[in-house]
């Protein structure tokens, strides 16, 4: 049964309040007709100035998946900067019977991959060389930012790496990229290599591939054996660097020791926190969003982040810059993976208004299309810009029922083509 659409009306007043009522613009075509069949459903298209052109249910709180994410990359833009660059650091303690060991302090860097590791492993190598150490008895972490076994809604329930728990230290996403060859488990990325855990990590998977086949799946739900993972990682390349390791298990303490250190060495991730989230918003790699989210709790309650505290940050932040009731907004990942969040395309509109300093960041999915899309069971959700006639153009679409396989991005571009001419 189609279902009346509305065009301008009262409804949109909470847009521009000053607007004297706008002419109305209609759309056209088997997309937008299409359009027009779905509930719940809304969609919203305005000017760069914020003058509305179309706008239906723009008020309904309805799933948002993915296009969460466009929430949780203006909070961390207006946070930290589009060059800040997330640090680990590492301090070499000589302990009483002679024992070299390496603590590290990690801070929940979001992109922390094989080749970072590697260029970690060479500036350590060059400052433990310095003071004349070849040998560490073992690696130890202080974890004072992330809650134990802390796991975000929607995180850990698949093998698929877009299900990968958050750990406050973690390599390649918390994921491995695995070939199966000559009935062997091998690394499918010439610049990871496979270590004992990873080999421990696909037996309990009960991975099964035929022979010449690789699969990417997540390392799990134990936020112990993910950091195991990344640590003898860290060891591989340190033992490329001429440095051995005589015990590859990652200990934890409960604070990093405060006498003085050998060698101290803060590492800042290569890639500024502008190019995480381009590479968040084109894979819409879930694990970076939900990093990013607990990193800003942790930075603004000055605790160990946890998973609960993750919805009221936001409730409390976006209450402020919006005037959002913080009683009404739901949002309880910084992914989009939850079925629990809700959003409206006007609450949607808003952040991208806020977010227009960034909005290159945003993949272009189309010509002339910059958008970040969501998809869950049941719900297909396109927010972003259309850059037309030279200006940026805010749209929103969110669709909680099936629609057909790329639809969204067909009805973006018959949206697009549509736009005033003058």
């Amino acid at each position: 049964m189609m279902k009346i659409k509305m065009g301008l009306g009262a409804s949109f007043l909470w847009l521009m309040p000053a607007l004297a009522a706008p002419p109305q613009t209609t759309f056209s075509g088997k997309e937008f007709a299409f359009y027009q069949t779905l509930a719940p459903a809304a969609l919203l298209v305005a000017e760069p100035n914020g003058k509305p052109l179309f706008a239906d249910a723009a008020q309904q709180a309805l799933i948002p998946a993915s296009t969460t994410k466009l929430i949780t990359a203006l909070l961390a833009l207006q946070h930290w900067g589009a060059d800040h660059h997330f640090v680990t650091e590492f301090k070499v303690h000589i302990h009483p019977n002679g024992q070299a060991v390496l603590h590290l302090q990690s801070s929940g860097d979001p992109f922390l991959v094989s080749e970072e590791l590697a260029r970690i492993a060479i500036e350590l190598a060059k400052r433990l060389r310095a003071q004349g150490i070849y040998q560490l008895a073992y690696l130890q972490m202080a974890n004072r930012w992330y809650a134990e076994a802390i796991r975000l809604p929607g995180t850990g329930e698949s093998l698929n790496p877009y299900d990968a728990i958050n750990s406050a230290f973690s390599a390649n996403f918390n994921s491995l990229h695995v070939l199966k060859k000559h009935g062997q488990w091998l690394s499918a990325e010439p610049q990871t290599p496979i270590t004992p855990t990873a080999l421990q990590i696909i037996k309990d998977a009960g991975l099964r591939l035929k022979d010449g086949q690789d699969e990417r799946i997540n390392t799990g739900t134990d936020p112990a054996r993910n950091q195991q993972y990344a640590a003898e990682l860290l060891i591989f390349f340190l033992r490329q660097q001429g440095i051995e390791v005589l015990d590859e298990t990652l200990r934890q303490m409960p604070v990093s020791p405060v006498t003085p250190a050998s060698v101290h060495y803060q590492h800042a991730n290569q890639k500024n926190l502008a190019q995480v989230i381009s590479a968040m918003l084109r894979y819409s790699t879930n694990f970076i969003a939900n990093q990013l989210a607990l990193n800003l709790v942790a930075e603004k309650t000055h605790l160990p982040a946890q998973a609960a505290a993750v919805s009221t940050y936001y409730a409390q932040a976006l209450q402020h810059q919006f005037g959002w009731d913080a009683q009404q907004v739901r949002l309880v990942d910084g992914a989009g993976l939850s079925r629990q969040n809700r959003l409206s395309a006007h609450q949607l509109w808003q952040v991208l208004q806020a977010l227009s300093p960034w909005r290159e960041l945003l993949p272009e999915i189309e010509p002339g299309v910059f958008a970040k899309s969501g998809s869950l069971v049941g719900v297909s959700t396109l927010a972003g810009y259309f850059y037309y006639r030279q200006q940026w153009w805010p749209f929103v679409f969110l669709a909680n029922q099936p629609v057909p396989y790329r639809y969204r991005n067909q009805l973006a571009k018959a949206l697009y083509t549509q736009l005033p001419k003058e």
